[in-house]
């Protein structure tokens, strides 16, 4: 396996930024999922599950500096810009202001609309769902003609076999990452982006064939740089 892309997600379920390469610390790609955008009212953060709107938005870092771009090109400068677009209060929130990791996932994503939601906690530092996913890991083979943007991989690797992973620890570039899971998905991979359209079978066909995973999630065991081109070693 080689690396053929490297993503960051400034902003929990906004769209992301393509690297060449990137610093990989313990929390993962430096400045992957920092901000998340969170309901005044509630307290919960939103994601593309509740408002599937934040995935026709974009986030993008400008001289060190995290801009919101919305759907019609303006940047939201600030939260007041937010909640006129969300449509109701929204505050945009860094891992230090956050007072509450809660977020809401539909218990059945056929009869979203009418069933329950469920309320869970996110993982600890950026804004993962899942603690063993500091770094997450998709193959083209896997993908195959699924847009990667539905599975929100940093890393795009070539080849296949991601999950046998799973257990071991892998050199990329200069950092070293230990493989701990296949990932769970959820209603998110269904929802439209700019370019993709709404699809349930996608989630359905996760369920069925692949025991309801797809890709894999790792935590940092050292620092370093990972570049486009970089190889993927067991070690």
């Amino acid at each position: 396996m080689r690396v053929l892309e490297i993503w960051r997600y400034p902003v929990k379920s906004l769209q992301g930024e393509q690297l060449d390469a990137a610093l990989v610390g313990v929390e993962g790609i430096e400045g992957d999922r920092q901000l998340a955008i969170f309901d005044v009212a509630t307290g919960f953060g939103l994601t593309g599950r509740r408002e599937g709107a934040l995935l026709h938005a974009s986030a993008r870092t400008v001289d060190g500096r995290v801009e919101v771009v919305l759907p019609d090109g303006s940047v939201a400068t600030d939260d007041e810009a937010l909640s006129a677009w969300v449509g109701r209060p929204v505050a945009l929130r860094t891992t230090d202001q956050a007072e509450s990791r809660r977020f809401e996932s539909p218990e059945d994503f056929e009869n979203e609309e009418t069933g329950n939601w469920r309320a869970f906690t996110g993982a600890l530092g950026s804004f993962r769902d899942d603690q063993n996913a500091a770094v997450s890991i998709a193959s083209t083979g896997s993908l195959g003609d699924w847009p990667q943007r539905r599975f929100r991989p940093n890393l795009v690797v070539s080849g296949s076999g991601e999950d046998d992973l799973v257990g071991s620890t892998i050199a990329v570039g200069d950092a070293r990452l230990s493989v701990q899971a296949r990932l769970g998905r959820c209603v998110m991979v269904t929802r439209s982006q700019p370019g993709i359209e709404r699809d349930l079978d996608v989630l359905r066909t996760i369920h069925r064939e692949r025991d309801h995973t797809f890709a894999v999630g790792a935590v940092i065991d050292s620092s370093g740089v990972i570049a486009v081109g970089d190889q993927v070693k067991v070690v």
